[in-house]
Order: structure tokens, then C-alpha cells, then sequence
């Protein structure tokens, strides 16, 4: 089991570090191509644009076949189409080899969701899942360092790089995985695409479910859109130390991810995310309120410590919601992800400059978590977690 565990978070390495790769490397691509501040950006937008919009598709599509299939074409696509950004030759054939690149995406990082409940034992789930989750993490923490080192070589280095580990990838997990087949009947795998989408809609749990993935983010994804910005600000640090405590956050996230099965199991779904998100409501309104730069630097390490519990576990309550159309789920959590962490970076940028700086941010981010834990309660989101993590306990002692 440990070798689909190993695999799922490498799979979730790679994608997230694509993401972050753009990043660093902007002011290069930016002159190598010779275009403006203010469009230099749609190169990193290609990619989320291409992930965002494909991901409401490609789940659909990937429940009714073979999610070994799905994954190893979109592993081979993913690896390719970032190749090609290594040999662009203008700003426009980059933004579409990265689109290209995030299409991929929005087809192979579903899969990973929907596979671990797939070819792992109930048991070993909720640790899987915070692996996984860990490979993003992980990325998190070391996209920028990575892009920035393998750069310095030449701009087309770290692009060349993930797309050759990618292609590697590809050969291990065909030789790893298993066929997994869909488990609905033959008609229903040519059903349309948005009647996928009818048991979510009509279910009240998945639509408490969903709507309180979003407040999750929203609240989670606002607070961190300006937590650069307000350092500069408030402690005057350079960009180069503001890089540093990104990294660390992104470690804390790790951290978490990491654990995340072990605090579910001994806690029960419920209680852990009713304990972890009552901590974040108390430490978002807490933190801009303090003036000691190594304990805000603490506090944001416990908060994406917690958020690397919360995710895992959210994730895995999500997709048990309907175990036949698991790809539509986790494409849907990732779009739903994806609408509120730029929903959440306009309304920073509003709630700093005109309702009072981080402070205002801080309560903001402490009202939506207080309202996605109601909603998931209020909905049973975890009941059927619940059940299963009790059962297993039983079972043991």
C-alpha cells in the first residue's frame, strides 16, 4: 500500500510545483519575451484558467471510465505540454502550453482523490489523503526555491525538469496501478455531463458539503492574500524574508497534512475539524493584533499546520458523499477551491485598504471558518466518516 501512497503524493508534488514554478521566474519570462507588468501575468493565469474551467469537465467525463486510463493519459499530457513551455518562443505560445499544462491538471489531480478510496482499505484512507494533500504542500514550500535554483541555469531548466520527472512518473504509476473501472452500469457511464452534476444539486448534504468547502477556502484563501503585504507593512520586511515565512507556512501546511490521519482516527472526524476550526476562528482574530514578529511567525505555523488537518479531512468527507461519481467531486472541490481563493484575494484588497488593514481581514477570515463548521454539522457532512471511523475502532479494540 505504502507504493500508492508514495506515488499519490509524488503525482500532487509535481502538479503543485507546476503551479508555484511560474512564480519566481516572472521578472525572466517577462523580459525574455519583452512584455508588460501588466499582462506578464496570464502566465501564470493560463494555468489556472485551463485547471479551473476543465476541472468542472473532466470529472464528469473520468467517472464513467477507467481512472487509470484518465491518469496516466493526463500524466502524459501534463508532462509534454510542460516541456513545451521550456521551448516557447513568444508570450502567447507560453500562455498556451500553460494551459495546456493546468488542462492536464484538471485531469489528473482528480483522479488521485478518487483513486485512494479506490485501491486502499478504509482504514488507511484518511492518512492517504493527508499525504496526498502533503505533496501540495510540499510544493508549496519548495515550488519557489526549486523554480528559483534551476532557473539560474537558464529559464527553460525547471520547466525541461518537472516534465522529465513527470514523464517518469508516468512509466512508474502505469507499471503500479491497477485498472479501476467505473462502478455504475454501462448506460449511465454516457450519461451528460451535467447530469453528473444532478446528485450533488438535489443532495442537501453535498450542497451544506460544498458550501462550506467554499466558506473554508474563502475565509482561508482571503487571509492569506495579503499576509505578504501586511508583513511588509507592519514588521517593514524585505521580500527576500517575506519569501522565507512563505516557505515555512508552506511547511506547516506539510506538517499537518501529515498528521492528519492520525488526529481523525483518534479524534472522529467531527471533533477534529470542530476543534481545528474553532482554534483558526480564535487565532484569525488574534494575529493582527500582535507585534512580535517570531510570534505571528508561531501563530501562522499552527494555522497551516491546522489547515493541513482541516483539508484532508474535509476532502475525504467530500468524496464519500456519492462513491459513483467520486472524479465529479474532487474536479468540483477543486473549482470550488479555485472560485473562492480569487474571490478571497479581491476581497482582501478591499477589506485592507478600505475597512482597516489586516485586522478587518483577520475577522472576516474568522467569520467564514465559524460559518463552514456550522454548515458542515448542520449538514451531516461527516456523519457517514463518522460511523465508518467508529466501526474501525471497535473493530481494533
Amino acid at each position: 500500500m505504502r507504493k500508492y501512497t508514495a506515488l499519490f503524493f509524488l503525482i500532487m508534488f509535481m502538479i503543485g510545483t507546476d503551479t508555484f514554478l511560474v512564480s519566481p521566474m516572472l521578472p525572466t519570462l517577462q523580459a525574455q519575451f519583452g512584455v508588460s507588468t501588466g499582462i506578464a501575468g496570464w502566465m501564470i493565469g493560463g494555468y489556472t484558467l485551463g485547471s479551473a474551467i476543465f476541472a468542472l469537465i473532466a470529472g464528469p467525463l473520468s467517472d464513467g471510465w477507467n481512472r487509470r486510463t484518465v491518469m496516466l493519459s493526463g500524466l502524459l499530457a501534463f508532462s509534454l505540454s510542460t516541456i513545451l513551455c521550456g521551448f516557447a518562443d513568444s508570450f502567447w505560445t507560453m500562455c498556451l502550453f500553460r494551459f495546456l499544462a493546468g488542462v492536464s491538471a484538471a485531469f489528473t489531480a482528480p483522479q488521485v482523490w478518487a483513486s485512494i478510496p479506490m485501491v486502499l482499505p478504509a482504514s488507511s484512507i484518511p492518512k492517504t489523503m493527508g499525504i496526498a494533500f502533503g505533496g501540495l504542500a510540499a510544493a508549496q514550500a519548495l515550488g519557489v526555491p526549486i523554480g528559483s535554483w534551476l532557473a539560474a541555469a537558464h529559464w527553460s531548466v525547471p520547466f525541461w525538469t518537472i516534465g522529465a520527472l513527470s514523464l517518469l512518473l508516468a512509466a512508474i504509476a502505469f507499471s503500479l496501478l491497477p485498472d479501476m473501472k467505473p462502478s455504475v452500469p454501462m448506460g449511465s457511464s454516457r450519461a451528460s455531463i451535467l447530469s453528473r452534476y444532478v446528485p450533488l444539486i438535489t443532495s442537501s448534504r453535498a450542497r451544506s458539503g460544498f458550501f462550506a468547502y467554499l466558506l473554508l477556502h474563502l475565509g482561508s484563501g482571503t487571509a492569506f492574500a495579503f499576509v505578504g503585504k501586511w508583513m511588509a507593512d507592519r514588521f517593514e520586511l524585505p521580500i527576500a524574508q517575506i519569501g522565507t515565512v512563505m516557505m515555512c507556512l508552506g511547511f506547516g501546511t506539510l506538517l499537518g497534512s501529515m498528521v492528519s490521519g492520525f488526529v481523525t482516527r483518534k479524534m472522529g472526524p467531527m471533533r477534529a475539524s470542530t476543534a481545528c476550526m474553532s482554534l483558526l476562528v480564535l487565532l484569525y482574530v488574534l494575529l493582527p493584533q500582535l507585534t512580535s514578529l517570531s510570534v505571528v511567525a508561531i501563530l501562522y505555523l499552527i494555522i497551516f499546520a491546522t489547515l493541513g488537518i482541516i483539508f484532508p479531512l474535509v476532502m475525504g468527507a467530500l468524496t464519500e458523499l456519492n462513491a459513483s461519481i467520486r472524479g465529479t467531486i474532487s474536479s468540483l472541490a477543486n473549482s470550488t477551491m479555485n472560485a473562492a481563493n480569487t474571490l478571497g484575494a479581491w476581497l482582501a484588497g478591499l477589506l485592507y485598504v478600505q475597512l482597516g488593514g489586516y485586522a478587518s481581514i483577520g475577522i472576516f477570515a474568522a467569520i467564514c471558518l465559524a460559518l463552514s463548521l456550522a454548515m458542515f454539522l448542520y449538514g451531516g457532512v461527516f456523519r457517514k466518516n463518522e460511523e465508518r471511523t467508529g466501526k474501525e475502532a471497535t473493530s481494533v479494540s
